[in-house]
């Protein structure tokens, strides 16, 4: 395992304007992006994924919310792609489901180098306040490019808008926690039998 599992990151388009530090090995949580139900979700899978993220970011918001959610998964995958380097000594798979009042969420993640998403997550009404939460998907899908990731996500059951989010978000952060990890057994060899991740 690396000694340090950090990175810093900044975006800059016409749209918006990010800057990220990352983590994998916990700290602080700071995270301002203008949208108030998508910081209580980072800030969820923060915490549950063991992070330290210090997080602000600003953008088009009075077009639509989409560039700027789509654009902080591009930021958070470019950040965790660096911040686990070679990969060597890491879990790389992590799984975990996860319970929130009446939602039951699955997610599955490899962090192998392939980017995947598959993404089932249905909630009517699909709105929290003015956030439509199906535009979660368009985050999971540039974190999966950014990051080289394979991620699973779905929505067991559950309905209420708000649950559905939070199991979401909590149960990508179990399952990444599990995946970035340390395998004491592994010490410094790459999680492959092809001895590369590629």
């Amino acid at each position: 395992m690396e000694p340090t599992r950090v990175a810093k990151k900044d975006r800059k388009t016409a749209e918006t304007e990010i800057s990220l530090e990352l983590s994998l090995d916990g700290g602080g949580i700071a995270i301002g992006t203008g949208i108030a139900f998508f910081d209580h979700m980072l800030d969820l899978f923060a915490h549950h994924g063991c992070l330290g993220l210090q997080l602000q970011a600003r953008g088009d918001l009075e077009v639509d919310y989409h560039h700027l959610v789509e654009d902080t998964g591009i930021v958070l995958g470019e950040a965790v792609r660096e911040a686990l380097g070679n990969k060597a000594g890491i879990r790389r798979y992590g799984f975990f489901l996860l319970p929130m009042d009446e939602c039951l969420c699955r997610c599955v993640l490899d962090f192998g180098n392939r980017s995947f998403l598959h993404y089932e997550v249905k909630a009517v009404p699909a709105y929290v306040r003015d956030f439509n939460i199906h535009l979660f998907r368009e985050f999971f899908q540039a974190f999966a490019n950014a990051a080289g990731a394979n991620v699973h996500v779905q929505l067991l059951y559950g309905d209420e808008p708000h649950h559905v989010a939070e199991a979401v978000f909590k149960a990508f952060g179990r399952a990444f926690a599990e995946a970035v990890a340390a395998d004491p057994r592994r010490v410094g060899q790459i999680p492959s039998t092809k001895g590369q991740l590629d």
